[in-house]
């Protein structure tokens, strides 16, 4: 059912449902459209990553791998790979198009909540339930840093447009903005 709102410039924009997506077979955490418009990932509770084409709205891929529900989801900038955060304490990298898993990034002790691309795409930022935040290198899966970030779980990480800059918050009620380059 379409509805009315009001847009910015105050004309009437309607919304209306388009599709419905099925296949999830627990509640849904993350859903991200790829940088390129083609594919939209969504990550669940039932520990898998479905890829699904944005022009037919059929699913393209099951990325299968994490042993417990997977909670966010990050596109490179060349929509090509998909990064995964997971309550099994990894990050799981993807080729999203070929559905298979390229790499696993341990580290995390506790559930990781959030997972970030910079611009590049050659670095990953992740946050976590362990109350830090983890910069990875993604070509070679190593942790290049990790930051003692907060004093409760992290909720949300962000690189900046131009990538050097991270923002994390958190459940202690901050917002920390970190330089990557240090």
């Amino acid at each position: 059912r379409a509805r009315k709102m009001a847009a910015a410039g105050g004309d009437a924009v309607n919304f209306g449902q388009e599709h419905v997506l099925k296949g999830h077979k627990k509640a849904i955490s993350s859903v991200k459209f790829s940088p390129d418009g083609s594919m939209l990932a969504s990550t669940s509770a039932d520990k898998t990553i479905r890829v699904w084409s944005t022009t037919s709205w059929r699913q393209l891929a099951i990325l299968e791998g994490h042993a417990q529900g997977v909670n966010d989801c990050a596109w490179s900038s060349d929509s090509q790979y998909l990064a995964t955060g997971s309550d099994d304490r990894t990050v799981r990298l993807w080729s999203a198009r070929k559905g298979i898993m390229l790499k696993t990034l341990k580290g995390h002790h506790n559930y990781v909540f959030c997972v970030a691309f910079n611009p590049q795409s050659n670095l990953l930022v992740s946050g976590s339930y362990d109350e830090s935040v983890r910069i990875w290198d993604v070509k070679t899966g190593a942790c290049k840093r990790t930051l003692p970030a907060h004093s409760d779980p992290v909720s949300c990480v962000h690189f900046s447009r131009d990538g050097t800059l991270i923002v994390s918050s958190s459940y202690d009620g901050l917002c920390r903005i970190w330089d990557s380059a240090t």
